[in-house]
């Protein structure tokens, strides 16, 4: 990756000529597709490339002024060889035909020093995807990026600032604890194109949109307390800007007067901002490699019911618009809509080719894409899961602890309120949950229907009765 700091002139250069090589380009598409060409005649029976790139500008600030600026332009070409029962993969960024051609020999002598791999391979032909061919069909990709300027990107980072004097906010008046203000505006744009020897031709090109802002104050003690929010959008159009960095600060100023409270079982409920926390061990216990190497406490429970009626997990990568979402892995293995659990139910392990070969199982895909866990206990946001629950604590942030893939045991520092008659009583800090994931999941009360849009994992506020807490 290249990454250069600019000054104010040049900066403004690069930052508004945002079509100059953004995507990838005919000639590099071309290119691609020789060294795949030259794979095959120099000794390769079956070949794969990813060539990917990326281009990223970001402007950062400190106590409302523009503290750094980046321009980020990253290209790589990703080359998987299957020479005579023997595989390898290698990478390169350095795409010149006359040294991608010597990468590619010298890739070749590696290959065949290695020892064979009878279960390496490529997926079954009519397991590709035929519908990723311009790159755009999720509409992911947001063509207002292509006139964005280096002003339009400085104005949008110090839009929700407390601390700009041109925002017309009084930060003594509004949250005289602030101390410390960060903030940050990114856009990117990323294209990737894999082909291989079977007439595999699957591209995928999306815009990402980011603001991102972290407040802390103080309290009457001179103790420090901080927080984030931030916001995440293909689309310009749908990004919040006005009120991040507002957000930010409240939930910091939440946090000033923790109390202790005293161990024993309690509801958890845990906000949908940090939810994914509990649901990305489930996705990892489901995936080939933990499987293979008997590290999964999900292992053998394929078609089991292993959760309660209450708890469906989908994958739904092809949804267009939606953050996350691919029409194809990275095997170019086209994705579909299936539940991963299904009313408790293990439905799907996600296994590549590879990965299937060596488990004498049917592959599927190789991860899950766009995460959804169904609604169940009819409360649409936190405030109404607060309601319906009345007591338990409330996580809003984990710091730390561990878990175990093989067994399911976990054990994480939170931070959060005690709740009572539904409404938060004081912050709690410096406790732990633990448990199982088996378990915890078989204790799910309530999803609830607020899961925010920006995140890959559409984990909602979840709530589960008896999870052991600790002092």
């Amino acid at each position: 990756m290249e990454t250069i700091d600019y000054g104010e002139e040049d900066l403004h250069k690069v930052m508004t000529d945002n079509t100059l090589h953004s995507t990838l380009t005919e000639a590099e598409m071309a290119l691609a597709r020789h060294c795949l060409d030259y794979a095959l005649r120099s000794g390769a029976q079956k070949v794969r490339i990813t060539l990917s790139k990326s281009l990223m500008n970001l402007v950062g600030l400190l106590n409302g002024e523009v503290d750094k600026t980046a321009h980020a332009l990253d290209r790589s070409l990703q080359l998987q060889l299957f020479v005579d029962g023997k595989y390898g993969a290698f990478s390169s960024n350095r795409l010149e035909r006359e040294e991608l051609e010597a990468f590619v020999r010298s890739a070749i002598d590696t290959v065949k020093m290695l020892e064979p791999d009878p279960y390496r391979d490529l997926p079954a032909p009519e397991r590709l995807a035929k519908d990723a061919v311009s790159g755009r069909e999720l509409n992911l990709y947001d063509p207002a990026y292509e006139k964005l300027t280096a002003a339009d990107r400085r104005k949008m980072a110090l839009a929700s600032s407390f601390y700009h004097p041109a925002s017309g906010k009084e930060v003594s008046s509004a949250f005289p604890r602030l101390i410390a203000e960060e903030g940050e505006y990114s856009d990117s744009v990323f294209d990737s194109l894999t082909i291989d020897s079977q007439g595999l031709f699957a591209r995928h090109t999306e815009t990402s949109f980011e603001i991102g802002y972290e407040s802390t104050v103080e309290d009457a003690e001179g103790r420090h307390f901080s927080s984030y929010w931030w916001d995440a959008t293909p689309r310009l159009q749908d990004l919040a800007i006005e009120g991040c960095a507002r957000t930010a600060c409240q939930r910091a100023m939440e946090q000033i007067g923790p109390q202790e409270v005293k161990s024993g079982k309690y509801t958890l409920i845990v906000d949908t901002e940090c939810a994914s926390k509990l649901l990305t061990p489930l996705l990892s216990a489901l995936g080939g490699y933990s499987l293979q190497q008997k590290n999964s406490f999900l292992k053998d429970t394929l078609g089991q019911k292993v959760f309660p009626e209450a708890l469906t997990i989908l994958d739904c990568p092809r949804t267009p618009g939606d953050t996350g979402c691919r029409l194809f892995d990275s095997e170019g293995v086209a994705t579909r809509e299936m539940p991963l659990i299904e009313k408790g139910v293990v439905k799907t392990y996600f296994l590549n080719t590879y990965m299937a070969r060596k488990m004498e199982m049917e592959p599927t895909v190789e991860d899950a894409t766009r995460v959804k866990v169904l609604p169940h206990g009819a409360c649409k946001n936190l405030e109404e899961v607060l309601q319906k629950v009345g007591e338990g604590i409330l996580v809003t942030g984990f710091n730390g602890g561990n878990s175990n893939p093989a067994t399911g045991n976990f054990s994480y520092g939170i931070e959060g309120f005690l709740i009572r008659d539904g409404k938060r009583v004081h912050p709690i800090r410096e406790m732990l949950i633990t448990g199982n994931f088996i378990g915890l999941w078989n204790n799910l009360l309530i999803a609830a229907s607020d899961a925010r849009p920006c995140l890959s994992k559409l984990v909602p506020t979840l709530a589960f009765k008896d999870v052991d807490f600790s002092a």
